[in-house]
């Protein structure tokens, strides 16, 4: 990552993901200097000053509100600026709106020329991923979408309960866009490489359809559920945002089903979504040959078949 300072993130938008993301990160350790930035300059430098005044309390960091010209030598950049979902609205309801953000933002990037990864956080992720790979001026493999990262963390928490099974001995994925049209990859999924329909039997679960059928709803609504209770989700999408980072900046070539620009992926092309992939240093390396089955890529088609006709209406 030449040309980047590898203790250096900059977070666009600081609105309750964009805040709850900026506390994560600061507390990782990861970064040593964080700039915020936000149409709505007053509001970042609040943020700004609001966790800085706990640098006494965790690890030294400079952390300040800027504009773009900061952001051009940060190794991570995320952006998180956008219209916050409301109940009721799908995550592509917001892709109007979102997208306009997105073009407002991408052409400062790209004067820059900025060396280091995008991580793109705002929903509609898939639909935004795209955009900022096509405006940003970026290679499209350092252009990453949060994805599917937290919707295969929530299906591995409740796996884990239903199981009883620690969550980090499950291997399983979703896939797709992160939305409506996302599916687990059950026919890869497995428990420390049992397969899992084999582990369900083996902790005494008969029913392997009922209860993947109601596990995978259960996490494809989760969403929702929560911003009916609380009106927005931020925790989990911030972890999502730390684990991602600490991928990159530790070159850690884990495996994230993080959301890039296909190219001819089970017969998906020009779109992004997610699907496992090995994510370092210089961002998407490889995506990962994931074993699916006919009706799975089937799903995986349709799925990116619903975000390119989005991307019709909007590009």
């Amino acid at each position: 990552m030449a040309g980047v300072n590898l203790r250096k993130v900059a977070v666009i938008g600081c609105g309750f993901v964009g805040s709850a993301s900026a506390f994560a990160l600061m507390q990782s350790g990861l970064f040593s200097e964080m700039v915020l930035v936000d149409v709505d300059h007053e509001r970042a430098e609040g943020e700004a000053l609001d966790i800085g005044h706990g640098m006494p309390l965790a690890r030294p960091m400079q952390i300040y509100a800027g504009d773009y010209d900061a952001v051009s030598d940060a190794a991570v950049i995320v952006v998180t600026a956008g219209a916050n979902q409301k109940p009721g609205e799908t995550r592509l309801d917001l892709v109007r709106k979102n997208v306009a953000v997105f073009k407002s933002i991408m052409p400062e990037i790209a004067k820059r020329k900025c060396k280091g990864i995008m991580l793109v956080v705002a929903n509609p992720v898939d639909i935004l991923t795209y955009v900022a790979a096509k405006l940003s001026g970026m290679p499209s493999r350092r252009v990453i979408g949060s994805g599917t990262v937290l919707d295969t963390a929530r299906l591995k928490y409740l796996l884990s309960e239903h199981l009883g099974v620690d969550s980090r001995s499950i291997h399983a994925y979703i896939i797709g866009e992160h939305g409506d049209s996302e599916f687990a990859a059950w026919s890869s999924a497995n428990v420390s490489g049992v397969p899992l329909y084999d582990f369900c039997k083996m902790r005494g679960h008969s029913d392997f359809e009922g209860h993947s059928r109601k596990i995978e709803a259960e996490v494809r609504n989760s969403a929702y559920e929560i911003i009916r209770r609380k009106h927005a989700t931020y925790y989990g999408i911030a972890m999502a945002v730390k684990r991602i980072c600490e991928a990159v900046i530790r070159d850690e070539k884990s495996v994230l089903a993080v959301s890039s620009l296909m190219e001819d992926v089970y017969g998906v092309e020009d779109v992004a979504l997610s699907m496992p992939a090995i994510v370092g240093k210089d961002g998407i390396e490889d995506l990962m040959p994931v074993r699916l089955s006919v009706e799975e890529q089937r799903k995986l088609r349709e799925s990116a078949e619903v975000l390119k006709g989005v991307i019709r209406d909007v590009l």
